[in-house]
C-alpha cells in the first residue's frame, strides 16, 4: 500500500463547500432571479376563515387577489429598493420578484362576501362562511 503524503480526507467536501459559496454569491448578486415566497398565517373562527400574508415593502396596488372554482390565488411583485453601494461592502439580503400563493377553499365559505385590507405590509384575507340554517326537527307523517 502506498501512502500518499497531504492526504487530505475532507478535500471533497471543501471543494464543493466553495461549489455551494459560489451558488450563493451568483444569486446574491442578481436577487431579481429568485422567487419572493411570503409566509402565511391560516386560522378559522366561528364567523370566517381568515389568511395573513406577510408582504413587507410590497404596495396594495401590486397585489392581485382572485377565487376561481373555489380557489383563492394570491398573486403579485415584490419591486426591487433602491441599492446603496459602500466602498467597504456590498450585500442585498432582501428577496424581490414575482410571488404566488394559492388555497383551496373548503365548500361551507361565501366566496361573494370576501374581504381583504392591508396594513403595515401584512395583508389579511376574510373570508366568511355561509351562514348555517338551522333546521328544526321535523316528523314526516306515512300515508
Amino acid at each position: 500500500m502506498n501512502v500518499v503524503k497531504g492526504y487530505n480526507p475532507f478535500a471533497e467536501l471543501e471543494e464543493l463547500r466553495e461549489q455551494f459559496s459560489k451558488l450563493l454569491n451568483v444569486q446574491e448578486s442578481k436577487p431579481n432571479d429568485i422567487a419572493f415566497i411570503p409566509t402565511v398565517n391560516t386560522r378559522e373562527a366561528d364567523d370566517a376563515y381568515y389568511i395573513e400574508v406577510d408582504l413587507p415593502g410590497v404596495s396594495k396596488d401590486d397585489i392581485n387577489i382572485d377565487v376561481d372554482d373555489n380557489t383563492l390565488t394570491i398573486s403579485g411583485v415584490r419591486k426591487v429598493k433602491e441599492e446603496h453601494k459602500d466602498d467597504s461592502f456590498y450585500k442585498v439580503e432582501s428577496v424581490y420578484g414575482k410571488f404566488e400563493r394559492s388555497f383551496s377553499l373548503p365548500e361551507d365559505v361565501d366566496t361573494d362576501k370576501i374581504e381583504a385590507k392591508h396594513n403595515n405590509g401584512v395583508l389579511e384575507i376574510k373570508i366568511p362562511k355561509v351562514e348555517k340554517v338551522e333546521k328544526a326537527p321535523k316528523k314526516i307523517e306515512i300515508k
